[in-house]
This record gives C-alpha cells, sequence and structure tokens, in this order.
C-alpha cells in the first residue's frame, strides 16, 4: 500500500518534489528531529491533487512552512509532510497592496515592500517564517502583527475549494487564527501597506534587526520564543526570576542571553528540549502560579 502511495505521489509530481524518509532536522530551525515516513514540495496548482491522494490512501497529512516554529520528534513524521515553501514564493505589488504566496518568507516581502516604498512590514523583516505560517499564528514582533497589514488570504479547504477570506473570518488573535481549527491550507495573502521613503524604511529595519541580534541567541538553532507571552506577565522574566538562565538538559539550554529562548547548544535531541520545557513549565508554576504554555508546536512521534 505504502508503495502504491508513493508512486502515486510520483506520477504527480517531479522526482524533486517528492521523497521518503526525509530528514526533518533539515527542515525546522531547531535542527532537530526524526524523517518524515512521505516529504513533498507541490506547487499550488499540485496540492489538491495530493490531497486527494492522501484521502483514497487513508495517510494522514500536515503543512508545514519555513518550520521556524516546530519541535519534530526523534522518531519523526508518520505520514506525509507538505512543504509549502521556494514553489510558492511568488510575489505580486498593485499599488499599496503586495500579494505573496504562502512560501514566501517574511523577510523577502519585507525587502519586496521596502523596494516599493511601502511601509508596515518592517516588523516582519527579522521573523524567520513564511507568510503562511504567519497568517496561521499572526505572526509578531516588535509592536507589529500580521493583523495590522492583512486585508484578505485564500486558503484550500479539506475539500480541495479555494476559499477567500477576509481578515475578519480569519479571526487572528495572539499566536492564533481559525487555520488551524478547520485544516485550511494557506494558499496567500493580501497585505495593505502605506507610502512611505524607502531610506527610512530601511533604517528602521536595519535597526529592527540589531536589535533582534543583541538582544537574541541568533547564533544557535531555535524556534524563537518558546513561550506564548502569559497575560500580566513576560515568559523570558519569570523564567530568569525562577533562576534557569542558562539551566541545560542534555544539549538543550535555556539561552543565557534571553530567557525566553531554548536552544539547541550541543546537538540536543527533540526529546531533550521537550523536557527542558516542561521542566521550565512546572518549576515556573511551582514558584509564581502561572503555568506558561509553548508557543512551540510538537509534531511527530517523540
Amino acid at each position: 500500500m505504502s508503495d502504491n502511495f508513493f508512486r502515486g505521489l510520483q506520477n504527480l509530481l517531479e522526482p524533486e518534489q517528492c521523497c521518503r524518509q526525509e530528514a526533518m532536522s533539515s527542515h525546522i530551525t531547531f535542527r532537530v528531529g526524526g524523517p518524515a515516513e512521505y516529504y513533498v514540495r507541490p506547487g499550488r496548482e499540485q496540492i489538491p491533487s495530493v490531497l486527494s491522494l492522501c484521502k483514497e490512501f487513508q495517510v494522514p497529512w500536515m503543512v508545514i512552512g519555513n518550520g521556524s516554529n516546530l519541535l519534530v520528534g526523534d522518531k519523526g513524521i508518520p505520514g506525509l509532510v507538505i512543504e509549502i515553501g521556494k514553489n510558492m514564493n511568488k510575489i505580486t505589488v498593485k499599488g499599496n497592496k503586495i500579494t505573496a504566496e504562502a512560501g514566501t518568507l517574511l523577510s523577502a516581502a519585507a525587502c519586496c515592500a521596502a523596494d516599493h516604498g511601502l511601509t508596515g512590514m518592517e516588523f516582519a523583516s527579522g521573523i524567520p517564517g513564511s507568510i503562511g505560517g504567519a497568517v496561521v499564528m499572526n505572526a509578531g514582533a516588535y509592536g507589529g502583527e500580521m493583523k495590522h497589514v492583512l486585508t484578505k488570504a485564500t486558503v484550500l479547504t479539506l475539500e480541495g475549494e479555494e476559499k477567500e477570506l477576509t481578515l475578519e473570518e480569519l479571526d487572528l488573535g495572539y499566536r492564533h487564527s481559525c487555520i488551524l481549527k478547520n485544516r485550511y491550507i494557506v494558499l496567500d495573502a493580501e497585505i495593505q501597506l502605506e507610502e512611505g521613503k524607502e531610506e527610512e524604511i530601511r533604517r528602521r529595519m536595519t535597526e529592527l534587526r540589531q536589535q533582534r541580534n543583541k538582544k537574541q541567541p541568533l547564533e544557535y538553532p531555535s524556534a524563537g520564543s518558546t513561550f506564548k507571552r502569559p497575560e500580566g506577565y513576560f515568559a523570558g522574566k519569570l523564567i530568569q526570576d525562577t533562576g534557569l538562565q542558562g539551566y541545560q538538559v542534555g544539549g538543550a539550554q535555556i539561552s543565557e542571553k534571553h530567557c525566553g529562548f531554548v536552544i539547541n547548544r550541543e546537538q540536543a535531541t527533540a526529546a531533550e528540549v521537550r523536557q527542558l520545557i516542561s521542566d521550565v513549565q512546572d518549576r515556573v508554576e511551582e514558584k509564581f502560579g502561572v503555568r506558561l504554555e509553548p508557543e512551540v508546536k510538537f509534531i511527530g512521534e517523540f
């Protein structure tokens, strides 16, 4: 059955677009995790056929973008992983609006905006994610969020139909949207920006990049901010005040530079990262009565 499923994928896609037992450590920014049973990089028009094949063979599937907020288990991911990436990264600009396919990197969209003298995307220039993931999680940084610039998104439903969702229908909140609940796949997003001066836009992007380099442990693999911001608190401050700065489980560590980051310091395993996250949750709750919720998503088998 599995051989028939893979042959079906090969009939739908080019040889370089599909493979088996693909190392997920190469596709997530944590640089840990076991293999995906099947892995594909489809173009936009190929996704419905891939979903139909999964339904026919009853193969579970999931979508990833740039893998910047994921922790994949050491035993890997059964079923199919669909990467929305470089085969879906077209950007078009019309007036003050940018339409970017879901695989477009946020940094590329921000640079494109700057090239056209459009302001509003500067906050996203250093976020290591894609447009699709940014819509799903309402990505934000330095006071900006996707919901501030997004006007609509095109998604693919489980039935294989394209559907246009307004900002209101997307139901964007703090690291939340309607996408995951409905198992939609983001295809593209329309972003409304304002006219600005390219020199000032690029200066702001440089300032934010310098802030990130100064405050965040970008020299190590991680998934960015590991925990969601608890209401009334800052996760990093709670972790620091619990005395966990530099706390280590195997090769995983609470960053000494920024306690809100769990880093892969020394060839960590996914199990070590998950154990460290659990330890932090327990210790912070014990000291402050606050249960931190991970922002990183756990997927696959641990």
